[in-house]
């Protein structure tokens, strides 16, 4: 007689193996089957990740399987081979990543679509009998006329409808031509192209040769913004364009999970959440802004990166990658050197313009010779009114949102911290809040110093300041901001009013520097540059690079000439003379200092409301990796444990240890040593759910 079947069940949990389940005589289930088990006294929905295994404990003790959740579709073999990947790299549990691929929300909805499904079914049955017992035939032609509703309903639509095709020019053609080859060479293609040169449009046309072709294509996006903005031009080549990320209702992501997962080609557009889509038959993934640190999840695990890990899923699904960017992370040009990606130029505007002329503003020697006007230079506020005079638009940057990014007491020099992180609150008006930019913590603002009750005076000017600078300046004109700040659902139209020309000057922070396209655009500004590069980060240069590069492309699109004027207190900084045409050679630098992308960083990140316990272990912790790899050929530099810029987050303290590993081909067992030295430590002090590990932190 045959034994008890036993498989192991991957669990929504951060469990560094798969538990194991006895299945129920009668009971059937396969690889991705969606099973109801219990785990510490709590039911769970799981997937079968392994059938027909030996238990590693004693057979009586195994809990059987509740039940096999018919109703909820399995997962595909693909997935979880995909969690597996990621689970490995990012040093976090598979459970986790199933987390992330299937949340509670999510299962919610496929278990209300089973319901549905189950509730059409019945009533295709209902009317099938009535179509049997018609006499007459009209009344049989109603019953069938409502069945094929019903059927229409229920089934996905497996052809894809494809409009017009896309025309590229010369240069554009020729770039694709070397994605083609890249791609018949089996390699990553890394399209870097200046701003308005036509990326998206060679996008496109590849993605309609990959649809011809029966393949699916998943287009990524960092931004929901971005992809706002795309899905109407996009969905001029692919009517049936599906749209993913968490900025779309719960129905519509429900209906494009399954559309995807139907069987037919299909075009996503989305954000880094799509990659965890049910994917099939995937040809192509382009990563459109790839450098973009939006890609990077932060919390809670897999702190995953959206381009890095659209590398790994290409590899499961067999697709081609096709990164895209008009100022490619270092990372990529890395591996575009040794050979790993194929690099390809697009250095010609799609409508023959050239990049906007750099103007930088010193506003020390301004202020100086009374030349400023607040935090506007008269320098620019004269270019704002030439430009208005013309009747063209003008977008302005300023990085911090908020009416002032610090306050300080004139009496005592207090700065009004957030009580739970320790770093400055900024002053919001309109209602007048005191705002934590990290937690979110809120309190009233007074004016006086909660210390010695002195007035407290404004530090900086965020973008509600400059707006109202603005405003005063210009009060004929019309003016509108755009940040975080900016009420739910209005986003969309003040771009929207924007591109349409109703709005004259457009304030807003980072999110209006990314791929939007604008006709009368000619004059784009940047106030307080200077906090872009005041970081402490190795990154800060490149990123402030990267993202005044693209807030540059913006202007003086539409063959038309363009200015970027930079107010900043330091004009000899490297960055802008890069920006001028000169020469930065940012990759010798992260040689010269071992930073990646020559070596694989990886944060250990300790919390605990305890300071003294948390400083305590944090130190042991250090000794404890160190000990792990006393007999490595090549062990990896430990840093730490050291106070980050935000050392306090939602009453916790925080601590890091930087691990700095050498690029070779011991760098996946040492990750691997890493990660059991630091489960050891949380299992022996009972401090796991301290600790969280970063793998290439942004």
């Amino acid at each position: 007689m045959d034994g008890p079947a036993f498989i192991q069940v991957i669990l929504p949990l951060r469990l560094e193996w798969d538990p194991c389940y006895r299945l129920p005589e009668g009971m059937r289930a396969e690889v991705g089957s969606r099973v109801r088990v219990q785990f510490a006294h709590k039911e769970y929905v799981g997937t079968v990740s392994a059938l027909d295994v030996t238990p590693e404990t004693a057979v009586e003790r195994i809990q059987p399987v509740l039940s096999v959740e018919e109703g909820l579709p399995s997962v595909l073999p693909e997935e979880i081979r995909f969690w597996k990947a990621v689970a490995d790299y990012y040093l976090c549990s598979v459970g986790e990543v199933y987390k992330a691929a299937y949340p509670a929300l999510k299962r919610e909805q496929e278990a209300v679509q089973a319901r549905e499904q189950e509730r059409l079914e019945s009533r295709m049955e209902v009317l099938r009998a009535k179509m049997d017992k018609a006499r007459r035939d009209d009344t049989r032609e109603r019953y069938a006329d409502a069945l094929r509703v019903l059927e229409e309903r229920l089934q996905a639509q497996d052809v894809l409808s494809l409009g017009k095709d896309v025309e590229l020019t010369p240069a554009q053609e020729a770039a694709a031509k070397a994605i083609r080859d890249a791609f018949s060479r089996g390699k990553t293609a890394l399209l870097e192209g200046v701003t308005g040169s036509g990326k998206t449009e060679i996008y496109l046309k590849l993605a309609r040769e990959t649809l011809l072709g029966g393949k699916s294509v998943l287009y990524l996006v960092p931004e929901i913004a971005l992809s706002r903005q795309l899905e109407q031009r996009i969905a001029a080549v692919f009517p049936d364009v599906q749209v993913f990320h968490s900025g779309v209702s719960a129905t519509r992501r429900r209906t494009v999970a399954t559309r995807v997962r139907s069987g037919g080609p299909y075009l996503v557009l989305g954000t880094r959440s799509a990659l965890f889509l049910p994917h099939h038959g995937l040809g192509l993934i382009i990563v459109d802004e790839e450098h973009d640190t939006s890609y990077k999840q932060e919390s809670p695990a897999p702190r995953y990166n959206g381009r890095d890990t659209a590398i790994m899923l290409s590899v499961i699904q067999g697709a081609h990658v096709l990164l895209g960017s008009a100022t490619p992370s270092l990372e990529s040009l890395y591996n575009t050197g040794i050979g790993r990606y194929e690099k390809v130029d697009l250095s010609e505007r799609f409508h023959h313009g050239e990049e906007a002329a750099v103007q930088v503003i010193d506003t020390v020697a301004e202020r100086r010779k009374r030349g400023m006007e607040g935090d506007l230079s008269r320098k620019l506020l004269h270019e704002i009114r030439s430009t208005l005079d013309a009747g063209e638009q003008v977008l302005v940057l300023r990085a911090r949102r908020s009416y002032a990014p610090t306050l300080q007491c004139t009496e005592c020099g207090q700065i009004p911290k957030c009580p739970h992180c320790h770093i400055p609150l900024s002053w919001h008006r309109n209602p007048d809040r005191l705002i934590c930019h990290y937690c979110g913590h809120t309190e009233p603002y007074t004016g006086t110093c909660p210390s010695c009750g002195g007035a407290l005076q404004p530090i900086g000017a965020g973008t509600q300041r400059i707006e109202e600078e603005l405003r005063s300046f210009f009060p004929e004109r019309t003016i509108a901001r755009l940040d975080s700040d900016t009420p739910d659902g209005e986003e969309a139209g003040i771009i929207r009013r924007f591109a349409a020309g109703e709005i004259d000057i457009l304030v807003g922070t980072q999110i209006i520097t990314k791929g939007f396209d604008f006709d009368r655009l000619s004059l784009v500004a940047v106030i307080q540059a200077d906090s872009l590069m005041g970081q402490q980060d190795f990154r800060a240069d490149e990123r402030a690079f990267q993202l005044l590069q693209q807030f540059r492309g913006r202007s003086g699109r539409r063959g038309k000439g363009g200015k970027f004027i930079i107010q900043t207190r330091e004009p000899g900084h490297p960055v802008y003379a890069r920006l001028q045409g000169g020469e930065a050679d940012l990759l010798s630098e992260r040689r010269l200092f071992g930073y990646p992308p020559y070596t694989r960083l990886v944060h250990v990140i300790l919390r605990d409301p305890n300071e003294k316990r948390l400083d305590f272990l944090s130190r042991e912790l250090r000794n404890a990796i160190l000990a792990a790899f006393l007999d490595a050929d090549t062990p990896p530099s430990v840093v730490g444990p050291y106070a980050p810029v935000v050392d306090r987050v939602g009453d916790e303290s925080v601590r890091q240890v930087r691990v700095t590993f050498p690029r070779n081909k011991s760098l996946p067992e040492l990750k691997k040593r890493l990660a059991k030295a630091l489960g050891d430590f949380g299992k022996e002090r009972k401090y796991t759910a301290h600790i969280s590990i970063d793998v290439d932190p942004a």
